[in-house]
């Protein structure tokens, strides 16, 4: 099995490919043909999961650490992890595999309302 295979399994490259964008079209062609978005999304996860440094990233997915940091630029700003990350949990919880009882809120990722609750000054 290879690093692609591996990071970016089929089941999970079926579900990110649709989300993706279009690669940008130069106006008067040319240029090098782009490196294929499986392979990329494969280096990003691995950089992602194991935090190493961009520079780092390992030979074997054959995409460069400037590629693979631009595509991930681009991804970011076109939302396709956040896309992603809603698609997995929804994935997720039609079958049932979502553990509730475990959950917990992150304070960055939930806006306090009219600036929230404060506690009462103390007299």
């Amino acid at each position: 099995m290879s690093d692609v295979e591996r990071w970016c399994p089929e089941p999970l490259w079926l579900l990110a490919r649709p989300l993706l964008p279009d690669a940008p079209q130069r106006h008067q062609g040319g240029g090098r043909r782009r490196l294929d978005d499986r392979a990329v999304l494969a280096a990003i996860l691995y950089v992602l999961q194991t935090g190493c440094a961009w520079s780092a990233l390992p030979t074997s997915f054959a995409v460069s650490a400037p590629t693979a940091h631009r595509r991930f630029t681009e991804w970011v700003q076109a939302e396709v992890f956040s896309q992603l990350h809603q698609a997995l949990l929804d994935l997720l919880g039609t079958a049932g595999a979502i553990d509730w009882s475990r959950a917990s809120v992150d304070s960055m990722h939930v806006r306090a309302v009219k600036g929230g609750t404060r506690p009462a000054p103390a007299r």
